[in-house]
């Protein structure tokens, strides 16, 4: 019989205390329990400040974030789809969209005495730039690698954009650029632009920002401080209003491209590979020129194909809201406070008595008890090294670093619930992805932090394939790599099964440490830092 089935006589057996800890996931889920499956609804600011309010589950995963945009620009290591993708598809369809009305409202403008005008951003509106942002950068802005991208002239068009340009010009309007890129990038951005196929851009019409201090800011731009994007961009189209014509488009990716008026109408391009936030010119409110907030997203990337750009969290707003969530500062997690403390402590208050109790009503019960504890963000802390390390881009060999120097502090107030089990009864048990090799690593960094209740006997790592380090007998995978819920879940069978131990609570930061059953109770820590399947 497994192990939930052996869960149901017990309960069905015992009136006692313990039955209100020691059930399966099923009977959890009947009760209403959280389902062993990871969210897919979100509700997310875009300046970050959601994760001072929301738990760790609420929060998009930041790796289930980047399988999402990888899915919607059909990316394969970090290089765009360049002939079919969601992204080409939808850009397509916003570029056609727009094209209906180029005509009429060229004929409106010319008929009233305007001489009209259509604005175009560069990045990501007239060149490309995700091979650069994934691929080179893996979600992370270096300003020496994208000069070396500018200055080699290295970006392909924007889809479709090559096409819209020209038709706008065909009909006879004045074409302008508006970049963030700075007047050194600008022989080598108008190149790029020449040599992917744009005839309309010269210096005459192609504004790039001063170079050095905001005092070498053309007269025409006015900061109230140091300048945003928004007054830079707007107050540049207010310039070239100034020179005659009548701005009806101006096209951007991002919204801070398309605040602050002086356009008759917005084309907003996705992109959810960055964001560049700015705040409104004083005086003026754009409730519409603003992020969404609410996501739908499968945890497997699936919704890439069918959410859209807008649909899709943005990576750099996402990770504005975790490190809001864990109070970071610089990629290190404040130790103190956070509202990731407080939900791990309000978790350990919660556990802590419930598995005291059951550990005890066991052992009162000649019952062998134990909990089963997996390592990284359960008893270990991985913050610091995932984003101040490893900018959220997981890295082997530095995770060994870090692994082999013990560097991990405690995860937050997990020591109360190790202890409660500890002293009441309950065998402490490890169940780790880490491998053979990190295993004495591992539980010297534990045992730094939890007065040495990890024991070598009872504390399961990976096999490495490699010498004596080897798949044990009572694993059996489905094909040649095993699965963490494989490995994970017979393992626990085995401490069951071989070692005559009741697993009272499994507690894991990813579902794939708990699927499986093989424990009483499964116990989700929050961890929006990575995914796991």
């Amino acid at each position: 019989m497994g192990s939930s089935g052996r869960t149901c006589l017990r309960l069905a057996a015992s009136a006692t205390a313990v039955a209100l800890v020691v059930g399966s996931a099923a009977a959890a889920d009947a009760r209403g329990g959280p389902r062993l499956e990871p969210r897919t609804h979100f509700t997310m600011a875009a300046d970050g400040s959601s994760g001072a309010t929301t738990k760790g589950a609420g929060i998009p995963n930041i790796d289930s974030v980047k399988s999402t945009i990888r899915t919607y620009y059909n990316a394969t290591d970090g290089i765009a789809d360049k002939a079919s993708s969601p992204y080409i598809t939808e850009m397509n369809a916003i570029e056609d969209a727009a094209r209906q009305s180029l005509r009429s409202t060229y004929d409106d403008a010319v008929a009233n005495g305007e001489t009209p005008a259509i604005v175009f951003d560069a990045d990501d509106s007239t060149l490309w730039t995700y091979d650069m942002e994934d691929g080179a950068m893996k979600f992370n802005f270096d300003p020496i690698l994208q000069n070396e991208w500018v200055q080699d002239e290295r970006f392909p068009a924007t889809p479709g954009m090559v096409d819209f340009v020209a038709d706008a010009a065909d009909i006879g309007y004045e074409i302008f650029g508006i970049t963030g890129r700075r007047n050194a990038q600008e022989p080598a951005t108008i190149g790029n632009l020449e040599k992917v196929g744009y005839t309309e851009f010269d210096a005459a019409n192609f504004y790039t920002k001063w170079d050095g201090p905001d005092s070498n800011r053309p007269a025409y731009v006015h900061c109230q401080a140091a300048c945003t994007t928004v007054e830079y961009k707007a107050y540049t189209r207010a310039h070239i209003e100034h020179e005659g014509y009548d701005i009806v488009l101006n096209v951007g990716d991002q919204w801070s491209d398309l605040q602050g008026g002086h356009a008759d109408e917005v084309l907003k391009l996705p992109n959810p590979t960055y964001y560049l936030p700015s705040p409104d010119l004083p005086r003026m409110n754009e409730p519409r020129l603003t992020p969404r907030t609410r996501f739908t997203m499968e945890p497997d990337g699936s919704s890439g194909r069918t959410e859209g750009g807008e649909g899709i969290p943005n990576i750099d707003s996402v990770k504005s809201t975790i490190r809001t969530y864990y109070n970071a500062t610089d990629g290190i997690a404040d130790k103190r406070h956070s509202p990731y403390i407080s939900e791990m402590k309000a978790l350990a208050a919660r556990w802590a008595p419930k598995v005291r109790h059951t550990c005890a009503q066991l052992k009162s019960h000649h019952q062998r008890p134990a909990i089963v504890l997996d390592a990284d963000d359960t008893t270990l802390w991985t913050y610091d090294m995932e984003d101040g390390a490893m900018k959220f881009n997981f890295d082997p060999a530095l995770q060994d670093e870090w692994v082999q120097d013990q560097r991990f502090p405690a995860t937050p107030a997990m020591d109360r619930v190790v202890r409660a089990a500890r002293n009441h009864g309950c065998r402490i048990v490890g169940l780790t992805g880490r491998n053979d090799n990190q295993r004495h690593a591992t539980i010297a960094n534990l045992n730094k932090w939890y007065d040495g209740a990890f024991k070598s006997r009872l504390y399961f790592t990976k096999w490495t394939g490699e010498g004596t380090s080897q798949q044990p007998s009572y694993i059996h995978c489905a094909a040649a790599k095993c699965t963490t819920i494989e490995y994970k879940s017979q393992t626990r069978k085995h401490i069951e099964k071989d070692l005559h131990l009741r697993i009272v609570a499994n507690f894991g930061d990813q579902f794939s440490d708990l699927i499986g059953g093989h424990a009483d109770r499964q116990v989700k820590l929050p961890n929006p830092t990575y995914y796991l399947p």
